[in-house]
């Protein structure tokens, strides 16, 4: 099923669904995204495929009319009783992946669509009752830039470009997860020619295609594994360091706050910091000041004279 094709019969779900009333064809070819401006002889056909769709998938459309005078002029619903699914049950592990799926769904577009639905119905005065869709549409946070044209680039297995760490990138995603509260795209980097993982709270720029779908393949699963065996990894050495406040909060999200001095408008925290982490704090400029250990603050320093001497 194409995307748009799932936008339109997604969005005639949510205004039967809601509706508290029949829904007539004209009302639904106007409300609904995907029908509007079709022909009369389209909108008829693709209306009747998609709610033919619905049913095949479960949905139970329902059709019958609000005039008992005029059985004639038909509307179509989807009662939220005959909708729900019944009450299920799932082992430990099945609730453990339920939990992780269903964080990566805080969606803004189907919020919007929500919203958008709302609005329509009660303009047409068909009395819309939202919370007919609440349990339709879960929701995870995922709000680091990018995640939407990502998440999608991994599903279609097609390039993606934007800038990281000032540099352009170019990168053959190969799978999207979730660390420490933190989604971190691992692919290969084609402008250094190695896998990478990348935290989306970092990138510099918005994320877009590079490429068409299908058009990458996929390594060994060991190789994915050890990326994601890396980033399980990567925070395990303490440090002390100064944030300015209100910044950095990806950094101090699982942080600790410390007792030390400080200049003013920051604040002392313990983190756990990877191997990289010179290149982590450096990334953050001013934002984040390193106090302890020694080391640490010597190659930050000396990370950032590097990088003023290459600019």
């Amino acid at each position: 099923m194409s995307a748009r094709k799932s936008e339109r019969i997604l969005n005639l779900t949510i205004c039967l669904l809601m509706a508290r009333r029949f829904v007539e064809r004209e009302q639904i070819r106007t409300l609904v995204e995907g029908y509007q401006g079709l022909s009369q002889a389209t909108f008829e056909r693709t209306f009747e495929r998609d709610k033919d769709e619905l049913r095949a998938l479960g949905v139970p459309v329902e059709t019958g009319s609000n005039n008992p005078l005029f059985p004639d002029e038909v509307g179509y619903r989807i009662r939220r009783r005959d909708f729900e699914l019944p009450p299920l049950e799932f082992d430990a592990g099945e609730l453990a992946a339920l939990g992780v799926a269903s964080g990566v769904w805080d969606s803004a577009r189907l919020a919007e669509r929500a919203t958008q639905a709302v609005a329509k119905l009660r303009a047409s005065g068909l009395d819309p009752d939202a919370s007919r869709v609440a349990a339709f549409a879960p929701s995870v946070a995922a709000h680091e830039p990018g995640f939407e044209v990502l998440w999608q680039a991994t599903l279609e297995q097609r390039p993606v470009a934007f800038r990281y760490r000032s540099r352009p990138r170019v990168v053959e995603p190969w799978q999207l997860t979730s660390r420490t509260g933190a989604w971190y795209l691992i692919g290969l980097d084609r402008t250094r020619g190695e896998g990478r993982s990348f935290k989306l709270s970092r990138l510099e720029s918005e994320a877009r295609f590079a490429g068409d779908p299908g058009t990458i393949a996929l390594p060994d699963p060991d190789v994915v594994a050890a990326h994601l065996a890396s980033l399980e990894a990567r925070r395990d050495a303490p440090a002390l360091v100064a944030v300015r406040e209100g910044a950095a909060g990806d950094l101090i999200r699982f942080a600790e706050p410390a007792d030390a001095r400080v200049p003013e408008g920051y604040r002392a925290w313990r983190v756990e910091l990877g191997r990289d982490a010179a290149g982590d704090l450096a990334w953050y400029g001013a934002d984040v000041l390193p106090l302890d250990p020694p080391e640490l603050v010597a190659a930050v320093r000396a990370h950032l004279e590097a990088v003023a001497a290459w600019a």
